[in-house]
C-alpha cells in the first residue's frame, strides 16, 4: 500500500467510527462512507459534514433557508445531512455517492429560492451547500472575472469596485443572492435594459455532471452552455463557478426615488409609466413599485414609488426626462449622483452615505414568510385594471408588487439566445409578494395570506400574457404546477416548464436527455429528460 492510500485508508477508516456512533440510517451511513473515497485527501471532506446529532447543523440548515413559510412548516421533511463543500472535489464526491446510493442531492448557494427547494424535499436528501466555494478573480486587463456559485452578488459588485470605478456588471439588487442559483435563472437587474441579464455576460462555466466529471464550456458544449443560462443549472449538474464579463459604468450614476400617491395623479403616472419606461433609452431604467398605506384619517390609499437609475449625470437625466416622461415631474433635488456601486446599496434600500462594507454581508436578515408570484406583460394594463390591482393590495395589506420593465438590449437578444425566452415583446415584469411575521400568525396564517396570493394572481390573469400564462424562474412558484419531489412526470413539467421557458422548454429537455438522461438532478420544478417517444 503506497502512502497516499494508506493516509486515505486511515482517515476513511476514522471517518467510518466516527459517524456510526451519530447515525443509524444505514442509507446515510454509505453514503458519508463513500465521501472520502472520492475526494481530495489534501482537502479533507470530513470536516464539512454536518449531520443532525451535530450541535451546528440546525444553525447551518436555516442560515441559508431564507423563507420563514418553507422551514416553519410542519410538513418538511430535513435533510439527512449538510455537505459545506470547501473544494471541488467535495462536489464530486457528492455528486458520485449520492448517485451510487440513491440519495437526491439539493443545491444551495444563497438560499433563495422562493420555494426553497434547494433545502427541503418530500423524501431523504442531502443539501450540497456551495455557499463556502465564493472565490471571486477579477481580471481588469481583459475586463472579465471568474465567479463560484457561492460567492454572493453583494461580494462580487465590492469586488469589482476594489479594482475599478468603471466597471460593473448586470444583476439582481439583492445583494445576498447566491451567484450559482442567481445565473442559472436568469440573472435580472437595473442595467437589463443597457446589458441584458446577467447571463447575456457569461463567457464560460465550470460545471459538474452526472458522473462527477468537471467541464469547462468547451468540453460540456454549446448546448449545455445554453441550457445553464436560464434553463435552471441544478437540473443539469452543479455549477462551481462562472467566467462572466464586466461591462461599462460611467464614474457617476444618477438614482432617484419619487413617490406619488393616488390624490397626486398616480393611476395616471402608473399609466403612462406603461407606455414610456420599455420605451426609454437604454441607459435609463424605472422601477414602477405600487404599496398600500394608511393616511393620517386612518383610511388607505396607494403610494407608487418610481425608482430610477440612469447611466450618467443628473443634469442630462433631467433634460431626457423632461422630454420623454414630464408627468412625473422629476425634480433636479430629486436626482443623487454617485459611484455605480454605491448605487447597490441604494437599490438594496440601505441609506445614503452607508459604507459599501454591507456588501460583504452574506446572509439575510429579518427574514419573513412571503409566498410570491409573478406575470409577463405584452400589454398595458388599462386604467380600470391598475384600480382594480390598487383595491386588492390595500385589501391585502402585507404585499409589494414591483413592475420592471423590459426594452433596450432586451429587445436585441433572440428569445432562443439563451434558455430565457421573455426577450422583444414585452413591456414588462411583475411580481407580487405577499409577506407577513410571527406577529401576523406565523405559520398559522400560511394559508390565509397564499389563498390571498393567488386571488390577486386571478384577477390579473386578464392583462398578463397567455397561452401559456408565463412566469419567471427565479420567482419560483409551485402553484403554476410541480412533480412530487422524487417522480418527474413529463406531462405534469411540461406544463411549468412552458410557462417558464415558453418554446424553449423542449431543447432544454433534449439538452437533459443527452447529460442525464436517467434524471438523477431533480427537484419539483426541475428538466425532465425528453422522451424518446416525443
Amino acid at each position: 500500500m503506497n502512502s497516499s492510500s494508506s493516509k486515505l485508508f486511515i482517515l476513511s477508516t476514522s471517518f467510518l467510527l466516527s459517524i456510526s456512533s451519530i447515525t443509524s440510517n444505514s442509507v446515510l451511513d454509505n453514503f458519508l462512507q463513500c465521501l472520502p473515497i472520492h475526494s481530495n485527501t489534501s482537502n479533507p471532506i470530513t470536516n464539512s459534514i454536518y449531520v443532525p446529532n451535530n450541535s451546528s447543523f440546525q444553525y447551518l440548515y436555516e442560515l441559508r433557508a431564507n423563507n420563514l413559510r418553507i422551514i416553519s412548516s410542519s410538513t418538511i421533511s430535513k435533510p439527512l445531512a449538510i455537505l459545506t463543500a470547501r473544494h471541488a472535489s467535495h462536489v464530486q464526491a457528492a455528486v458520485i455517492c449520492a448517485k451510487i446510493h440513491s440519495i437526491q442531492l439539493r443545491i444551495r448557494s444563497g438560499g433563495h429560492d422562493y420555494e426553497g427547494l434547494s433545502y427541503v424535499s418530500d423524501i431523504p436528501f442531502v443539501i450540497l451547500d456551495l455557499f463556502n466555494l465564493r472565490s471571486i478573480k477579477i481580471n481588469i486587463t481583459s475586463e472579465t472575472a471568474w465567479v463560484q456559485a457561492g460567492a454572493t452578488t453583494g461580494e462580487l459588485y465590492y469586488k469589482i469596485a476594489e479594482k475599478s470605478k468603471v466597471h460593473g456588471f448586470p444583476s439582481g439588487v439583492c445583494t445576498t443572492l447566491g451567484i450559482g442559483g442567481h445565473f442559472t435563472g436568469g440573472g435580472y437587474g437595473n442595467m437589463i435594459r443597457k446589458y441584458g441579464l446577467s447571463i447575456d455576460n457569461v463567457i464560460d462555466a465550470c460545471l459538474i455532471d452526472v458522473n462527477g466529471t468537471i467541464h469547462n464550456r468547451k468540453s460540456m458544449g454549446e448546448d449545455v452552455f445554453w441550457a445553464i443560462r436560464g434553463g435552471g443549472g441544478t437540473s443539469f449538474g452543479v455549477i462551481l463557478s462562472w467566467k462572466i464579463k464586466l461591462v461599462h459604468v460611467p464614474r457617476k450614476v444618477t438614482v432617484f426615488k419619487v413617490q406619488r400617491t393616488l390624490d397626486q395623479g398616480a393611476t395616471d403616472i402608473a399609466y403612462s409609466w406603461q407606455h414610456i419606461a420599455p420605451k426609454l433609452p437604454k441607459y435609463l431604467f424605472i422601477r414602477l413599485q405600487p404599496e398600500p398605506i394608511t393616511i393620517g384619517n386612518g383610511n388607505k390609499t396607494i403610494r407608487v414609488s418610481f425608482i430610477g437609475q440612469f447611466l450618467g449625470r443628473s443634469r442630462k437625466l433631467m433634460n431626457l426626462m423632461n422630454e420623454e416622461f414630464p408627468e412625473l415631474r422629476l425634480q433636479q433635488n430629486d436626482c443623487i449622483e454617485m459611484s455605480w456601486v454605491e448605487s447597490t446599496l441604494f437599490w438594496a434600500g440601505f441609506t445614503n452615505g452607508t459604507s459599501i462594507d454591507v456588501l460583504l454581508n452574506r446572509v439575510v436578515e429579518n427574514k419573513v414568510f412571503f409566498k410570491t408570484k409573478s406575470d409577463y406583460y405584452k400589454n398595458v394594463i388599462p386604467k380600470q385594471g391598475l384600480v382594480m390591482l390598487w383595491e386588492m393590495l390595500m385589501d391585502i395589506g402585507n404585499i409589494f408588487v414591483q413592475l420592471n420593465p423590459h426594452g433596450g438590449r432586451m429587445d436585441e437578444i433572440s428569445e432562443t439566445e439563451t434558455a430565457v425566452h421573455q426577450r422583444g415583446g414585452y413591456l414588462f415584469k411583475v411580481q407580487y409578494t405577499v409577506y407577513w411575521s410571527e406577529s401576523n400568525g406565523g405559520i398559522d396564517a400560511a394559508k390565509r395570506y397564499v389563498e390571498m396570493s393567488r386571488r390577486l394572481y386571478g384577477a390579473m390573469a386578464q392583462y398578463a400574457s397567455s397561452d401559456p400564462r408565463e412566469a419567471f424562474l427565479n420567482y419560483r412558484d409551485l402553484d403554476i404546477g410541480c412533480n412530487e419531489s422524487n417522480d418527474t412526470d413529463f406531462g405534469v413539467a411540461e406544463v411549468y416548464g412552458t410557462k417558464y421557458f415558453n418554446n424553449n422548454f423542449m431543447r432544454l429537455a433534449r439538452v437533459k436527455a443527452m447529460v442525464d438522461p436517467e434524471n438523477f438532478f431533480k427537484n419539483e420544478q426541475s428538466i425532465p429528460p425528453l422522451p424518446s417517444s416525443h
